[in-house]
């Protein structure tokens, strides 16, 4: 199958907007047409008064044709522009809504391989880019080209001898540029590649600029953005050293029609060929193709632009998909069953996290994941929720394999809640109501009161309406965890995996949370992985895992009493929580 063109790729996007576009060319083949009215005008009048028979009357009357001729052009090249923007812009609406279907549907491995500067440039800048060539590019190149050509059609009618002195400069300035394009893909690639890596750097420090500013003495000690910013300067500049003097000497020579057209206009008059009227209107045809022409030539490094744009929404647009079903299934209840379960991150032989893994998560209970960093846990929660498909083996939802489940239907049913919860920036209120985006403000109240939100929220100036902050900044690490687990109970799906979403609560929330754990879990099936094993005490069943494989599983008193790894780890953890107390009783003193 023939790979589509970035061309085509644009043009795929347009079915919404195919009348608009057709009707801006509609336009702007109007907008050609008045402008080229002028022109006729003009030479009327020329011809009344060397005929001798200039009066007000016939004066006038073509100074309107003129006038109307204008109006047609200016009206048809604002209706051309305003259809085109807007087609435009359409078409920028289904990339950006594609690129994010593609991002939704994507494995998330694919996803967080990528630097997140270079997506969002991708889909906020680079996408943005192909807006103002791409609706200039209806009216004005479709208008710049065919002008050109009518006035040598015209010029050709008048006289073929007019015709060809017309066209002697063009090819004459194109060769500059022929010379000059020879390296302009290279360059132009090399150009597009620094500015796309000095917008992930920048990106990259900004979001990092607490680490840089506790680590560095300022902004030059952090090399890596400075030798991004140096080499996308050397860059620009060696593209501006490689286009700039052909494209300088090319609209030099582009003006210089009339020193073809003026001595061939003077001797076919000399030779009664043409009279002083027929000259006249070849010399202002000449003179009017040069910025039209010029104009065209501009579009060279828009549509470049618009080729690389595409190129890089391309890798969004071509990310490879999580296979799923179209038709939601019954399901016969909430239990969760790894079954023979192999994974691998890529696909990479020899690199398996889990090999033959059997596990069961029965549904309405409390099931716990414990062991050391490493050893599998979160993989085994993000599996669970298809984050990821497996390598082998088969994961099943209420005996379905979850691969025949549609990622909505998987998703209707999974709460997922990480250590590192994002929150939008919007206020608290709406933060939580995500998770049931219809729910009334007394359900998301009663939700905060289960998640022991309500005292932090209650302190701030603005209550509820209090912004998160770009990604929930304005807030502690354990508060964005509390209102992140509120809502979770808000949309009450009957999974909840809570992947070390208690990391951050503070000693004196402990009980709290556990009581808003608790309220979460009832009735549902639950899943948690938690390094503070205090949390997870009352688990009916507790697994534990090293290095990919399950040591052991049980409750808590079963654990203790026979897995020697689970001892360890209980040991630490109360060794630990000792530590804390003991530190901050001392504080107090």
């Amino acid at each position: 199958m023939k790979e589509r063109t970035w061309l085509g790729i644009l043009l795929s996007f347009a079915a919404p907007c195919r009348g608009k576009m057709a009707a801006s060319v509609l336009f702007a083949i109007c907008s050609v047409a008045g402008g080229f009215v002028p022109y006729l005008g003009v030479y009327q009048i020329i011809r009344l008064f060397l005929e001798r028979r200039a009066d007000w009357e016939g004066i006038l009357f073509w100074c309107g044709v003129c006038l109307a001729g204008y109006a047609v052009k200016v009206a048809g090249y604002a209706l051309s522009t305003t259809l085109a923007h807007v087609s435009a812009y359409t078409i920028l609406e289904g990339l950006r809504l594609r690129a994010a279907d593609q991002l939704m549907g994507a494995p998330l491995g694919e996803v967080e391989s990528r630097p997140i500067g270079a997506m969002k440039s991708t889909i906020v800048d680079r996408i943005e880019d192909v807006e103002p060539p791409l609706a200039h590019m209806i009216p004005e190149l479709s208008s710049n080209l065919l002008l050109p050509l009518v006035v040598v059609i015209a010029m050709f009618s008048i006289d073929w001898r007019m015709g060809l002195a017309l066209l002697v400069t063009i090819p004459v300035a194109l060769i500059p540029m022929a010379f000059g394009m020879r390296s302009y893909n290279k360059n132009y690639a090399a150009y597009m590649a620094a500015n796309a890596h000095v917008n992930s750097v920048i990106v990259e420090y900004v979001e990092g600029i607490q680490v840089v500013k506790a680590f560095s003495q300022g902004q030059r000690s952090y090399e890596k953005f400075a030798r991004a910013v140096s080499s996308f300067k050397d860059f620009t500049m060696d593209w501006f050293r490689c286009t700039w003097a052909s494209m300088n000497l090319c609209l030099s020579i582009l003006p210089t029609t009339l020193l073809g057209t003026l001595p061939a206009g003077v001797a076919l008059y000399q030779a009664e060929v043409l009279d002083p009227a027929q000259v006249t209107l070849c010399l202002m045809m000449a003179l009017g193709i040069v910025t039209p022409l010029m104009s065209a030539t501009s579009f060279i490094n828009s549509m470049k632009s618009m080729q690389f744009a595409v190129k890089d929404t391309r890798r969004l647009l071509d990310l490879p998909q999580l296979p799923q079903a179209e038709r939601e299934v019954p399901l016969e209840d909430h239990t969760i069953r790894f079954q023979d379960v192999s994974f691998s991150y890529g696909g990479v032989q020899g690199a398996e996290v889990f090999h033959h893994l059997d596990l069961t998560i029965p549904q309405g209970k409390f099931t716990a994941l414990v062991g050391p960093s490493g050893g599998g846990k979160s993989t085994i929660a993000r599996l669970a929720a298809r984050f990821w498909d497996v390598t082998g083996g088969s994961i099943t939802l209420g005996g379905r394999d979850i691969r025949e489940l549609p990622l909505k239907e998987l998703s209707g049913q999974i709460s997922f809640v990480t250590q590192d919860n994002f929150l939008f920036d919007c206020s608290l209120k709406e933060n939580i109501r995500l998770g049931k985006p219809g729910a009334s403000d007394e359900e998301v109240f009663a939700a905060a009161r289960a998640a022991q939100c309500e005292e932090f929220i209650g302190r701030l100036e603005r209550g509820w309406d209090t912004s998160a902050g770009e990604a929930g900044k304005q807030l502690s690490g354990g508060e964005r965890q509390r209102i992140a687990i509120a809502r979770a109970i808000l949309k009450d799906a009957p999974i909840v995996i809570l992947d070390e979403a208690t990391a951050f609560t503070d000693p004196e929330s402990e009980e709290q949370i556990q009581r808003s754990l608790k309220a979460l879990s009832q009735g549902k099936t639950l899943l948690v992985i938690a390094h503070r094993l205090s949390t997870i005490q009352n688990a009916d069943q507790i697994v534990v895992l090293e290095k990919g494989r399950i040591v052991d599983r049980g409750t808590q008193q079963e654990l203790l009493s026979r897995c020697t790894l689970y001892q360890a780890l209980w040991s630490a953890h109360v060794g630990a929580r000792n530590w804390a107390v003991t530190s901050r009783e001392k504080e107090e003193e």
